[in-house]
């Protein structure tokens, strides 16, 4: 099973976005994810949602706004709101996971390959087969 992140971009036109490929391939859907990090003091959200595999394929597509989102846990913004209303029309909720911010690493590849090992490590998503 290959996984891999496609990025999205951090504006509200961006959730709504995911939102619309969840509800449209609800049969598909796997977890939903927000990702919260430290940077400079702020926290920051990324949202994210895993797909199964479309048919034969061994592709899992991971849908991610990464680290555009102000993060306070008292009062979520606009943005991880509709995210979740989104995923409760679904009856599904997001896994929240503090993570290191991707500023750490020198390429975002790097960082994507180490949220796919601890989404493996957690069985949040399947093994690498």
């Amino acid at each position: 099973m290959i996984q891999q992140f496609i990025e999205l971009g951090q504006g509200y036109g961006d959730v709504y976005e995911l939102c619309e490929l969840i509800k449209t391939n609800e049969k598909r859907f796997h977890n939903a994810f927000i990702f919260i990090s430290t940077k400079e003091d702020k926290k920051v959200a990324s949202i994210a949602a895993t797909f199964k595999a479309a048919g034969e394929g061994k592709f899992m597509p991971i849908y991610i706004c990464r680290e555009g989102i102000p993060y306070n846990s008292e009062k979520p913004s606009q943005r991880i709101a509709i995210f979740e209303e989104t995923l409760s029309e679904i009856g599904r909720k997001a896994i929240p996971m503090e993570v290191k911010h991707s500023s750490i690493y020198s390429e975002t590849v790097l960082y994507y390959q180490h949220l796919i090992g601890i989404l493996r490590m957690n069985h949040f998503i399947p093994p690498k087969q």
